[in-house]
């Protein structure tokens, strides 16, 4: 599953398959990852509505919690998956599995009560097809409003855009609603694409990427050169049952495929497996592998490494770092050296960033836990959030460019996986936010951060962490990709 396709034109596709898991071992475990080898995923909750945090859904919704993983139905009850208003007991309902969504569905007896926090849970009881459980239980709080909803559900971004031209052949169709859609309510009728003034429908497969973003994968590439239609039917349905009013938009493909971005030139920059602006600390037993640097800071920026300069007074070294300790206070050509590097990195940040044409906008709405993402451009508006491994597929030549306006966090053990090659050098994460690998998690590619780099316990980064700011280690293993 999970080809990302390259738009030529001013428009975008989004596409995201669910990491498939093959291997039924070692679950759960990411220890020191082999950029060749797929790391196994734990059983996870990816998504969920309404969204935790909210204040205004509406008194008649369902519930619903999407996983990264085909589940037994039978393991997902109403003892294994609950609803609980404040000060009440548990709601009663109906639980119900959808296995083309892989999403679960509780469905209360009645309307909840108004203006009320209800917590749902998903406890470790749940069970996928190869009897894996949840790590903990999934909980999440949501506020109803004042009354039920009755608002008609609208697709809100539809990719190809109406009336594209030249669009790729292999391009995925992508739709993110409004509010979140009832997932047994996506069907190969209620979401069709067709072609040929609708008489002939394109066979492919349904991606409920979370319970407002969907993807159609047409099982072949699109004929070249023709009028396609999208039909979004009012069979689909809004968690509270409302109908979606009936949608139709259409594009025409060209002749061509997709292909990977270019690469990120990072000039100097990439002499260095660490380099920062203001500061690199460490604390515990972190070990890098890799030349580290940090200007127009001085030396005395570099904490915690209990470094010794060296007679030339070029560089330093330390027993955590197999590698050399640069600063821009040392003796020449290295505060030069320091000058160009640091140049450099803010050029590539810039080159990153000023990408145009994105393959995929707001993929799964800066949630991209569960995911298999081949090579291509990806832009977010907001924060993006890891909540279970990500898996990048394709070649050792493969580039991925991911543009995030706001944060990237990867949660508790959690993984950037590499497949099919695929490798770190090649991986550009430009993230204008702050970046937190959470304890345990395991990232590859490089970082272009425009502020600070966070690494917590026992976190491991392969690639280069470039930062505009501050780099904080805490027990790490950081190894240099190849050159």
């Amino acid at each position: 599953m999970g080809i990302l396709q390259r738009y030529s034109t001013t428009f975008f596709t989004l596409f995201a398959s669910l990491f498939i898991v093959t291997l039924a071992a070692c679950d759960g475990s990411n220890g020191d990852l082999d950029t060749n080898t797929t790391v196994i995923a734990s059983l996870a909750v990816t998504s969920s509505a309404p969204v935790a945090g909210s204040t205004t859904a509406g008194t008649n919704t369902k519930v619903v919690a999407v996983f990264n993983r085909s589940m037994k139905s039978e393991t997902l009850t109403q003892s294994s998956f609950t609803v609980q208003g404040a000060g009440e007991s548990n709601v009663v309902g109906a639980v119900a599995y959808d296995a083309d969504t892989q999403a679960a569905t509780f469905t209360p007896s009645g309307n909840l009560t108004a203006s009320t926090v209800y917590t749902a849970t998903i406890t470790t009881a749940v069970e996928d097809e190869t009897d894996k459980v949840l790590l903990s239980d999934y909980v999440w709080s949501f506020t109803t409003g004042s009354s039920v909803d009755n608002a008609v559900p609208t697709p809100s971004i539809i990719s190809p855009a109406d009336l594209a031209p030249n669009v790729l052949r292999n391009t995925k169709v992508s739709v993110i609603f409004s509010e979140a859609i009832d997932p047994e309510s996506l069907t190969s009728t209620s979401f069709e694409l067709s072609k040929n003034a609708g008489i002939d429908v394109v066979s492919g497969e349904l991606l409920y990427v979370n319970p407002m973003t969907v993807v159609f994968t047409p099982d072949e590439n699109l004929d070249a050169s023709l009028l396609h239609t999208l039909t979004l039917s009012t069979a689909i349905l809004d968690l509270a049952g409302n109908s979606l009013a009936l949608s139709e938009t259409t594009f025409t493909t060209g002749t061509e495929v997709s292909s990977s971005p270019a690469m990120v030139d990072l000039g100097t920059a990439g002499n260095y497996v660490i380099l920062a602006k203001t500061g690199i600390s460490t604390t515990g037993t972190t070990h890098i592998t890799g030349d580290i640097a940090v200007s127009p800071s001085p030396r005395a920026t570099l904490t915690g490494f209990g470094d010794t300069l060296d007679s030339s007074g070029i560089f330093s070294t330390s027993p955590l770092v197999t590698g050399e300790l640069f600063a821009s206070n040392m003796t020449s050509p290295t505060p030069e050296d320091l000058t160009t590097a640091v140049s450099n990195m803010e050029t590539a940040y810039t080159n990153a960033a000023g990408r145009v044409d994105p393959d995929f906008t707001e993929l799964g709405a800066g949630e991209i836990g569960g995911l298999t993402l081949d090579p291509g451009l990806y832009k977010w508006e907001t924060g993006v959030l890891v909540t279970s491994d990500v898996t990048l597929a394709g070649t050792a030549t493969d580039v991925w460019i991911f543009q995030i306006a706001q944060d990237l966090k990867l949660e508790d053990g959690k993984a950037i996986v590499l497949t099919g090659g695929a490798v770190p050098e090649n991986v550009f994460w430009q993230v204008a936010g702050e970046v937190t690998l959470q304890a345990g998690a395991t990232f590859n590619g490089v970082v272009l951060g425009q502020t600070g780099i966070i690494l917590k316990s026992g976190a491991v980064f392969n690639g280069r962490a470039l930062a505009q700011t501050a780099v904080t280690l805490i027990a790490n293993d950081v190894n240099e990709p190849a050159q």
